[in-house]
């Protein structure tokens, strides 16, 4: 089944490598233009170069550090002016850190909230409101098993994907 998406706008987090770069390549092969971000300069000119093969989009890298909020409206605010618009929001940046509960340190609580959380939610902020006016928009919230049924060892991504799924369900409802 094709599925086109041809002038539709969608910005990935964490679109330079893994998931997020196999969504974009998606993407843009069903026609959209995308703004991929990371952290890593040189992982997304290389990731770049790769998805300019996979159609004719338009595909902006943004260099960001989600866990920044001042940088993540900055970045978000660069993605819609490059590409006019943001149609699609795909939360999707984070590492899956799991590990003993009593090991795991605030630090690790703290940066695993802040990127797998707070940026989505800084992000939704952002996008919601044009999407509202429009009557088109589209968010997804990369999660995973643990948001549902975390094993005894899968903290701190098991809770924060659950309060990631959380989020989702009350934007479904907004």
């Amino acid at each position: 089944m094709e599925i086109r998406i041809d002038g539709k706008a969608a910005l990935i987090t964490g679109g330079s490598q893994g998931l997020g770069k196999g969504m974009a390549h998606r993407f843009v092969e069903a026609g959209a233009d995308i703004a991929i971000l990371a952290r890593n300069p040189q992982q997304l000119e290389k990731a770049k170069a790769e998805l300019e093969a996979s159609g004719p989009g338009k595909i902006v890298n943004i260099s960001c550090d989600l866990l920044d909020p001042i940088a993540t409206e900055e970045a978000f605010n660069l993605a819609e002016n490059e590409l006019g618009k943001i149609d699609i929001l795909i939360n999707n940046a984070g590492t899956s850190k799991a590990g003993p509960f009593l090991e795991i340190t605030d630090e690790e609580w703290q940066n695993d909230f802040e990127l797998k959380l707070f940026a989505a939610i800084r992000l939704c902020r952002l996008a919601l409101p044009a999407m509202k006016k429009k009557k088109w928009g589209r968010i997804i919230n990369v999660l995973n098993i643990g948001a549902k049924a975390p094993s005894a060892n899968g903290a701190p991504t098991a809770v924060t994907r659950a309060a990631g799924l959380a989020l989702t369900k009350v934007l479904a409802n907004t």
